[in-house]
């Protein structure tokens, strides 16, 4: 049994706004090149480019999804949600620490609020991009089953190719400040908790938070929130038209060279079928499959969390999945660390 004694992450009556899209991610990268490389290798395409930006697209209709920048040293920034009015750019714009609403240079156009969440990571509200045409991208394959046949006097040839992804699936963050970020997503864009993972004690340690689309179906998370000694990016994931595109996507991947991270397997909790690779920074990125929706009135589920509720099948979450850097400064901003560990670590680890 499950002690429940600790307060769970939970939604919020009367968000400030309500996003309805993940809109993209940004990085800092010292090497434009390499990290391009790796994108187009992944299934990304270049939208624009200047001197020290690229501006990446998926096969969706948003104009862009990925941003990596040109610096010194490898960083992630942070994200930006997409919000349907201009209305909630000014409530938002109101809050401690928010930037005005600003036009965006970028593909698309809009405008933008920037905020900080409580761990540090940038959040962009962005109102008004233009989309843009999808690119064309294969259908999902017609499965037989051992008593419905799909496909008759026809035969399977997926491409071996790149994987299309075609969309902007969902970020995971670890975070110092657990509680207070979970409340600060819920509060000011109405995101609403899927599933949660607990200690022994019932403690939460990770949340899988999704969008509140009311009576659409959304993805079971768009933002997956887990508790660290320091603030830390975790993966990003995109999504892929099938389990063959993942299976290709691990092919393409490992000809060309690049290092894996876990993967093939199906997840318990939003039963993607999954596959994870590092860039050439160490940053994860997934290509997944065949992923949970829940409208808004599904309710939170809450699991113990170990390294087996992980996936339903395929290779047990290796121990470098979920290793944070043992390094002074993150030693130094333990204000997580529980008798000289991190909490999240040690569930997993041990």
């Amino acid at each position: 049994m499950i002690s429940l004694a600790t307060a769970q992450p939970s939604r919020c009556p009367d968000p400030t706004a309500k996003a309805i899209e993940l809109a993209y991610l940004s990085f800092e990268r010292p090497t434009l090149g390499e990290a391009e490389r790796f994108l187009a290798d992944f299934g990304l395409h270049v939208t624009r480019r200047s001197a020290d930006t690229l501006w990446f697209r998926n096969a969706g209709r948003s104009p862009f999804c990925h941003v990596v920048k040109k610096a010194h040293k490898a960083r992630f920034i942070g994200l930006a949600f997409r919000v349907a009015t201009r209305q909630e750019l000014e409530a938002l714009s109101d809050l401690p620490g928010a930037s005005a609403i600003e036009p965006m240079e970028v593909p698309g156009g809009g405008e933008r609020v920037q905020l900080i969440d409580p761990a540090g990571f940038a959040v962009d509200a962005v109102h008004g991009q233009a989309e843009v045409e999808p690119l064309p991208h294969r259908e999902p394959l017609r499965l037989n089953s051992p008593e419905t046949h799909s496909r008759v006097n026809d035969t399977q040839r997926p491409p071996v190719a790149a994987p299309e992804t075609t969309k902007l699936g969902h970020v995971a963050l670890e975070v110092p400040r657990f509680q207070d970020t979970c409340a600060w997503y819920a509060q000011h864009f109405g995101l609403i908790p899927s599933d949660v993972q607990v200690l022994p004690d019932g403690s939460p340690a990770v949340v899988f938070m999704r969008l509140d689309l009311g009576t659409t179906p959304a993805d079971h998370h768009s933002v997956a929130i887990a508790q660290g000694f320091a603030p830390h990016f975790g993966h990003c994931a995109y999504e892929v038209v099938d389990a063959d595109a993942v299976a290709m996507g691990e092919r393409w991947m490992r000809e060309r060279g690049w290092r894996h991270a876990w993967g093939i397997g199906r997840h318990i909790l939003g039963s993607q079928v999954f596959d994870y690779w590092n860039d050439p920074y160490g940053a994860k990125h997934e290509h997944y499959s065949d992923g949970d929706v829940f409208t808004a009135d599904q309710p939170m589920g809450v699991h113990e969390a170990s390294r087996a509720a992980m996936s339903q099948w395929g290779p047990v979450m290796p121990r470098s999945f979920i290793s944070p850097e043992l390094s002074v400064a993150n030693l130094c901003s333990g204000q997580c660390l529980v008798n000289g560990l991190n909490p999240f670590f040690s569930v997993y680890e041990f």
